[in-house]
């Protein structure tokens, strides 16, 4: 492949899967290229590892809030709503905000919830185990982090699919099976938005130990959040509490049932379980990409960079790169080192709900492993649309029926 045939925009690119022969040839010819866009300004496309991790790292110099994370240009207006969006701000006001859903991510309030994610975990088990066939996707990976976010949340149980359903369209806005018009994404936004603020409206009348009434009752800088600052907070939430880890669990499943040596390895030694996760997180990277912007003219590598610059720092290459990963396309369970950058290689945009995905892919794994050791692909596995999400959307898979617990 030669340089002028790169194109990480086109989202048919990714329908196929990951094209990491594009990444190598960037690592290795370009690693800052600069992209044409063919509705946008163009971007510097970052893609070795120490780069990404350095960009990602630096907040003063590239800048989360200027342009947003997400790679599109918005008009002025709509930039100026999504800087209320964490994901979107810079330190103190990021910090501020911040600080106030932590508490309700620490390694010990996380902690709290590992005997309820294993019985969920079990309970979605119970609901395929007897019928040796399922949609792993639909009915396994997707399920676990929509009943631990929704309990973390405060969502009531039977409410789940509705965050299944917006979060689909709001990620999956440029996949057919999602965007039924143009408009999905906003439609799918402004739904989320009304059943955050009816939510809340009982979280107010009836406030308990969840997230929501948290939000609901906090202030930055002696203020409330706005209804605004609260749905952003709640959509946040929603779409990131389930959408990756259900990718992430999704990917895992698939390198582990095309991998079967790695999966007998797992299944002779479950202590291999936590180091497994991890290179499910390297080798299945969920978000490929955030956008910084250039406070400052500045050099990356080398490279000159211009003040206002967008600037993509790709995850999913630099989960790859072969001078920090040997033999970077091997699945290995017992790979290490592995400093992997799935959760965003630190810096204060690090994923806030590490703690806790990690906690869910082991509980999971741990049970599909014990009782349905034998799973397989029953047929193609369907990706999503998108060069930002790394998603599956569909992977049929069949195993020996096993009993439902009594």
């Amino acid at each position: 492949m030669e340089l002028s045939e790169v194109d990480l925009v086109n989202r048919d690119t990714y329908v196929q899967g990951i094209p990491h022969e594009m990444f190598e040839v960037l690592r290795h010819e370009a690693p800052v290229f600069w992209h044409e866009e063919a509705d946008g300004r163009g971007f510097w496309a970052v893609t070795r590892y120490q780069d990404v991790v350095a960009v990602n790292r630096d907040n003063e110099l590239y800048s989360s809030a200027r342009g947003s994370a997400l790679i599109m240009d918005q008009p002025e207006d709509m930039l100026a709503q999504q800087r209320l969006m964490m994901l979107n701000m810079d330190p103190p006001m990021h910090t501020r905000y911040r600080l106030l859903v932590n508490k309700g991510f620490t390694p010990r309030t996380v902690g709290h919830l590992d005997e309820r994610i294993r019985e969920l975990t079990n309970d979605i088990i119970d609901r395929v185990s007897e019928k040796g066939s399922c949609d792993f996707v639909v009915d396994i990976a997707a399920e676990l982090p929509l009943q631990v976010i929704a309990e973390v949340m405060g969502v009531p149980l039977e409410d789940r699919h509705k965050v299944f359903d917006w979060s689909n369209r709001m990620i999956g806005a440029e996949d057919p099976e999602y965007a039924v018009a143009p408009e999905a994404a906003m439609e799918a936004s402004m739904e989320l938005y009304a059943y955050a603020n009816r939510l809340a409206a009982e979280k107010r009348a009836s406030p308990s130990d969840d997230i929501i009434s948290v939000l609901l009752h906090a202030e930055v800088d002696g203020e409330s959040l706005s209804e605004l600052e609260f749905d952003l907070f709640f959509l946040l939430l929603s779409v990131a509490g389930n959408e990756t880890t259900r990718n992430l669990i999704s990917h895992g499943m698939l390198a582990l049932i095309e991998h079967p040596d790695q999966r007998a390895r797992l299944l002779r030694d479950p202590s291999l379980l936590p180091g497994a996760v991890e290179e499910m997180l390297r080798f299945g990277t969920p978000v490929m990409h955030f956008r910084r912007t250039a406070s400052r003219d500045t050099e990356i590598a080398g490279q000159p960079v211009a003040e206002g610059d967008k600037v993509v720092i790709w995850y999913v290459s630099a989960n790859r790169d072969e001078n920090v990963f040997p033999d970077p396309h091997r699945f290995d369970v017992e790979r290490s080192p592995n400093e992997h950058v799935a959760f965003g290689g630190g810096g204060p945009h690090f994923c806030l709900g590490a703690n806790l995905a990690r906690m869910e892919i082991r509980a999971l794994f741990d049970a599909v492993l014990r009782r349905l050791p034998d799973m397989e692909l029953a047929g193609p596995v369907e990706r999503l649309r998108s060069n930002f999400i790394n998603g599956i959307k569909h992977m049929p898979v069949s195993f020996t029926p096993a009993p439902a617990r009594r």
